[in-house]
């Protein structure tokens, strides 16, 4: 095995780890390779598997983005049992330089970096140039962030803007907190946009109509609702789009966002139809006062292969983005 002058990216939530490798101050992925998580104790044995993998003995700078707080010294994953140090990895995989982002940091930048064919608009016209943009996708958990221009540059925001308090709109919504308020307590918009959300929205609905769930796995659900063969799967789906549109217009509102909003995560591609004629636009504009406001907003859906690691790509050589 060599020594490479490529620097590594990572792009790891709570499920995959997803690594490429970069030559400095580009965003051209190379080497792209997906590692599950739970196949490995820890990070850094995740990224000597990927070295194994791609025949490399290490490199000499990284840029990680994980799914969690990164201010910290001690980075702990939301959504995966990994814990580290920020002193020990760089030990561990004997870097020179390492940079830790938070995902949808990365995420954020890397909608920079979009190709026209790698966006669907969804509604609303072309945005003002100069104005913030929203960025949120669920995925194993929900991200978002924001991207703030300034001068010639847009400078991604660190948020955790997933674990926001859910806020019911109509009676189904009452019924569906009520029920996971009954199993966490507080419930976070996280806990109905995510792959497991999708399952506790039907199990909500089972319940509501007396019916024994036949579902564990958000696979199962998407199946169903997509062949619409459970109409419980259907309707969790459906109200999964329009509680998304209801969460990313409150945030639209709060970050000023009318530079538009990009969708993202794992989950929406999937269901790129079922999304496009769900009720997620008509929930996104329903402000009240605010409906024309709303209206004007373009939605883009990314259907990019890679964006959270040409993100990383991008925010390795930045000065702007901390890390």
């Amino acid at each position: 095995m060599i020594q490479t002058v490529m620097a590594l990216v990572g792009d790891i939530g709570g499920t995959n780890a997803r690594f490429a490798l970069v030559k400095p101050g580009s965003t051209e992925l190379t080497e792209i390779v997906t590692l599950k998580c739970a196949d490995y104790e820890n990070i850094e044995f995740a990224c000597q598997a990927y070295f194994d993998q791609v025949g490399i003995k290490g490199v000499e700078q990284a840029c990680l983005a994980f799914a969690c707080p990164v201010q910290q010294e001690e980075i702990r994953l939301t959504n995966n049992p990994w814990c580290f140090t920020r002193r020990s990895l760089k030990e561990a995989l004997r870097l020179t330089s390492l940079k830790i982002v938070n995902d949808f940091t990365a995420m954020a930048l890397g909608m920079l970096n979009l190709k026209p064919e790698e966006k669907i608009q969804f509604g609303g016209g072309e945005g003002l140039t100069d104005m913030a943009r929203l960025v949120i996708g669920p995925g194993t958990g929900l991200g978002v962030s924001g991207l703030i221009k300034a001068n010639d540059d847009w400078i991604p925001l660190a948020s955790e803007g997933g674990h926001i308090n859910f806020a019911p709109i109509d009676e189904l919504d009452v019924i569906i907190w009520r029920h996971l308020h009954s199993r966490f307590g507080r419930v976070s918009v996280e806990r109905l946009l995510c792959g497991q959300g999708l399952v506790n929205l039907y199990e909500a609905l089972a319940e509501h109509t007396r019916f024994e769930p036949q579902f564990t796995h958000p696979s199962e659900v998407v199946e169903a609702a997509l062949n619409a063969t459970d109409p419980r799967a259907v309707e969790a789906l459906d109200r999964f789009c329009r509680i998304l549109g209801t969460v990313a217009g409150d945030n639209v509102l709060t970050l000023g966002a009318r530079g538009g909003v990009y969708l993202c995560g794992g989950i929406l591609p999937r269901v790129r139809e079922f999304f496009l004629k769900s009720s997620f636009r008509e929930a996104f504009e329903a402000k009240g006062r605010f409906v024309g406001y709303m209206e004007s907003i373009p939605v883009w859906l990314c259907v990019a292969e890679q964006p959270g690691l040409v993100g990383a790509a991008a925010a390795l050589f930045n000065e702007e983005v901390a890390g």
